[in-house]
């Protein structure tokens, strides 16, 4: 498509996600306290606040999308604890690795950003779809995108997909055990529990579709770009 999200809107993204992220610290917090340290809402927040100040100084201008990524990634590895940092940190370090990234990017531009950011999170992590970790979000949500650039989506319905995958995956996490992290010392008895990093990862694409795409496509066309992928 010749829709293109510009280095303007990638900030935006990243600033509500970050308001995003502080909001929910209670409930990430809540989660994390079932079935694993109880920490990833308060290191989620320690980190978003961060990047927030790191965003919001005149001093630290981003040229370039890719730079911006760069910032954020080095911000949560260094001041978020836990796995949180590191991952999420990985994340978008390896997003900004595309060749892509200047000022602006169009969506196959942007679908590259997330897969580059997904197999860098599971080189990482080591972690793979039904292990109950953040990849149950994020993995469908950018076989959404992809999906929906292989048929000529717009930017918009391929945000929305994504939103919806990234939903439906963290909803699953309640279903099955965990197979990572401090959550897989509880085997089956994690079953019950959403996963706490599936749904820090679920705010990153709900945000993304707030902010880089529009929340006003027709359902019937997200519903349909989610189907394709089996979700």
């Amino acid at each position: 498509m010749s829709q293109e999200v510009t280095l303007p809107q990638f900030h935006r993204w990243l600033l509500l996600y970050a308001d995003r992220i502080i909001e929910q610290e209670a409930q990430l917090t809540e989660l994390d306290t079932a079935i694993g340290d109880a920490d990833h809402g308060i290191n989620m927040r320690r980190g978003m606040e961060k990047v927030r100040e790191r965003l919001e100084s005149p001093e630290n201008h981003c040229e370039d999308i890719r730079t911006l990524l760069r910032a954020v990634a080095m911000t949560l590895i260094s001041a978020v604890g836990g796995a949180a940092g590191p991952l999420y940190g990985t994340f978008f370090l390896r997003a900004a690795t595309v060749p892509e990234g200047g000022q602006s990017v169009d969506l196959a531009g942007l679908t590259r950003m997330f897969r580059y950011g997904l197999d860098g999170l599971q080189q990482r992590g080591k972690a793979h779809l039904n292990d109950k970790t953040m990849i149950d979000a994020i993995q469908p949500a950018v076989e959404a995108m992809e999906a929906a650039v292989a048929s000529n989506q717009s930017l918009a319905v391929a945000l929305a997909s994504a939103r919806q995958a990234a939903k439906l995956g963290m909803k699953h996490t309640m279903h099955i055990s965990a197979n990572k992290g401090r959550a897989s010392y509880l085997g089956p008895r994690s079953i019950g529990y959403q996963d706490p990093g599936a749904t820090s990862a679920y705010y990153l694409f709900e945000t993304a579709a707030e902010t880089l795409g529009t929340d006003s496509v027709p359902q019937r066309a997200i519903a349909a770009s989610v189907a394709e992928k089996g979700r």
